[in-house]
């Protein structure tokens, strides 16, 4: 099988991506929360199963597109936030927040072992779920190290289930606003449980624009909370792992959750004018969507066979853990 040199590789990911901006624009997929992220990742898989066999990019092009280019898009992602916008919601949303986050990863580490998964795909799925989706997948991906193949999977498990949870929610609002739920806490749940950015903005913007202002601002709180999940996976993944006798006690730290924070603080400060901050949030877009799209291109569907039907139910679990449990978080503090 012929294999595309770095140039051409690295053409063919931004293409993709290209195309995935634009796809995610089209009336059908932008109401129902599709985000490019997502539709990146399977044109890149729709390339590497479907397309001529000398398509595939050459190893190090992926492993760029996966690390450098991922690393700098959540890096600029920090220009999405301010603190003056996470601090408008109190402590009780800071909590709902942390409690759901931690209770979903804590799930995702206890029960995926039990369904017969590996650490590291326990890991992707449990990150995805209680974070951001597929952007907290790609992120974590480095810090341990996981392939490509585990990766596409945690992406697919929680795409799904969210997509799933953005249709129901806004279906169970007649529900749960006669029992007295209003439209800002429906959307502080929305924004504390479910998956993805673009499906927290769908579902809110099918009740209300003050039910969607409340889900962005805690989902925008859940993605802050990133950088620092991200330092405690590298510590607590590092300790877990065998090591040499001359690596023992060294952490990896992924640098790049200190400039999302510092992107934040950035962004915060009101230094950066507007003319520059858009086309730098653009290119956010861009370098995830390249980096999805190269995750794609690495994924096979023989290898994705071989790991069974495990990774779907414990996204499934996960996905039913925040609709039940971050209710009750929800009801219970907020």
């Amino acid at each position: 099988m012929k294999i595309l040199d770095k140039q051409h590789g690295l053409l063919l990911a931004l293409a993709l991506a290209l195309a995935s901006l634009w796809l995610a624009t089209l009336p059908w997929l932008a109401e129902h929360g599709v985000s490019a992220l997502t539709v990146a990742m399977l044109l890149g898989m729709l390339a590497a199963n479907l397309g001529p066999r000398h398509t595939r990019p050459a190893p190090a092009t992926l492993a760029f597109c996966k690390t450098t280019l991922l690393r700098a898009g959540i890096v600029l992602f920090g220009l999405r936030l301010t603190l003056g916008e996470l601090g408008q919601l109190g402590p009780t949303v800071w909590l709902i927040d942390a409690a759901v986050l931690g209770s979903t990863f804590a799930l995702a580490l206890w029960a995926g072992p039990r369904l017969g998964l590996d650490r590291e795909s326990s890991v992707l799925i449990g990150a995805g779920s209680a974070i951001c989706g597929a952007a907290a997948v790609m992120a974590a991906q480095p810090v341990i190290r996981a392939s490509g193949e585990r990766a596409s999977l945690a992406v697919a498990g929680v795409v799904l289930f969210g997509s799933v949870a953005m249709l129901l929610y806004p279906a169970a609002y007649p529900l749960l606003a006669s029992l007295g739920v209003s439209d800002t806490a429906y959307g502080i749940m929305t924004g504390s449980t479910l998956h993805e950015v673009a499906q927290v903005v769908a579902a809110g913007k099918a009740v209300s624009d003050q039910a969607a202002n409340a889900a962005v601002l805690t989902k925008m709180l859940r993605v802050m909370m990133l950088a620092p999940f991200l330092l405690l996976l590298a510590a607590w993944w590092q300790r877990r792992q065998p090591q040499a006798d001359n690596q023992r006690g060294r952490i990896t730290i992924p640098w790049f959750a200190f400039g999302f924070v510092a992107m934040v603080a950035l962004n915060s400060s009101g230094w950066l004018p507007a003319a520059v901050v858009a086309p730098l949030q653009q290119l956010t877009t861009l370098l995830l969507a390249t980096a999805m799209a190269a995750l794609g291109l690495d994924t096979r569907a023989s290898a994705i066979r071989a790991t069974g039907w495990q990774p779907l139910l414990l996204a499934g679990l996960l996905f039913g853990w925040l609709m039940l449990g971050g209710g009750l978080f929800n009801w219970l503090l907020g």
